[in-house]
């Protein structure tokens, strides 16, 4: 059961290293870059990245784009106050959502957001404790959402969001997300106009990251462990992208966990990958052969979660956790403003 406990993903962080707000230019973040096969570290700053990718080589990048999916609304009748999450859409208007406090949202209840610019009525409860809600609004959804939602930012971010962008990635373009796929926060146009320039091939892929990015690992056991599906697309070009660089020796390299599960989802048995869509629940650990990625662009991730647990079986858990340590020590910053890693 080595590596296979959750207890073996902890490790201790200083509260203050949690980066609170994004850093003015995307790109001058610092990088730690781990070489998996010696254990070796480098500090560099994030637009150094170039130096590491070669021509030839194919970045993946998750094109999803994060909805404003907090609303704080009423409930029609009493008054008392109620935050909804959209965490997918089911239809049109029909959303699951995660509700506080689930208690005074039983099927039937009415919630007025904004005046009553949107409505949503409570239909159903799922797994979990969700809420199926159907909303009426006034003029075109993703306006009246603009208008009257907030960007989810996780727990651990305490401090109010001024710009909404910095919480997308500079190439967002299909909305759908609950959360950003963090690792890409780092690139700005510039940087990847050079990074094409210099022969590095971008392929976009959609993963809408779901609220279970958040959710903490709560068995000992990661074999009990269930994850929550996911929506990703896959296009033809970028399918031939990947598949071209495999075929002809060169990287693919993955930005972000969302990049990487997406793309392991999609893979055969040979590491090929065609045009497809679907739902993915797929949950990677030590023991996991991947089948397309060959290094990681990545953000620092939560003590005990999926994500490290990912990185760990891409570069080894006791090496990830010895760069931790050193992350630590050289104060990088943590989590989804914070610093990122190249693991190569």
């Amino acid at each position: 059961m080595e590596q296979l406990r959750r207890s073996d993903y902890d490790f201790e962080l200083p509260k203050e290293l949690i980066a609170q707000t994004p850093l003015s230019d995307r790109s001058s973040s610092r990088l730690l870059v781990l070489h998996k096969q010696t254990g070796e570290y480098e500090h560099r700053t994030f637009r150094d990245i170039k130096e590491y990718l070669h021509p030839g080589d194919c970045l993946v990048l998750n094109n999803t784009k994060v909805i404003p999916a907090r609303l704080m609304g009423v409930k029609a009748d009493t008054g008392a106050v109620i935050e909804v999450l959209l965490l997918k859409r089911r239809s049109d208007d029909v959303w699951e959502t995660l509700v506080k406090p689930g208690k005074k949202a039983r099927p039937g209840t009415v919630i007025s957001f904004g005046d009553g610019l949107i409505t949503g009525t409570v239909t159903e409860i799922v797994e979990e404790g969700n809420r199926l809600i159907r909303f009426t609004y006034e003029g075109v959804w993703e306006e009246a959402l603009d208008r009257l939602g907030e960007m989810p930012l996780p727990p651990y971010i305490t401090h109010k969001l001024e710009d909404k962008n910095r919480y997308q990635t500079v190439y967002a373009k299909y909305e759908g997300s609950a959360a950003a796929p963090t690792a890409g926060l780092h690139f700005t146009k510039d940087l990847l106009a050079e990074l094409e320039e210099a022969g590095i091939e971008l392929a976009y892929v959609t993963l809408h990251v779901g609220l279970g990015t958040f959710r903490p690992v709560k068995e000992e056991n990661l074999l009990d462990h269930h994850m929550h599906s996911e929506f990703y697309e896959i296009t033809e070009e970028a399918a031939q992208k990947i598949n071209c660089a495999k075929q002809s020796g060169n990287r693919v390299v993955c930005v972000g966990t969302t990049s990487c599960r997406t793309i392991e989802s999609a893979a055969d048995e040979n590491g090929q990958i065609k045009a497809c869509s679907g739902d993915t629940e797929i949950f990677i650990y030590p023991g996991y052969r991947f089948k397309v990625l060959d290094a990681l662009i990545t953000n620092f991730h939560l003590p005990e979660s999926t994500l490290i647990m990912l990185v760990s079986a891409l570069a080894g858990r006791e090496q990830v956790l010895a760069a931790y340590r050193e992350a630590v020590k050289e104060r990088y910053r943590f989590f989804s403003f914070g610093d990122a890693m190249l693991i190569l």
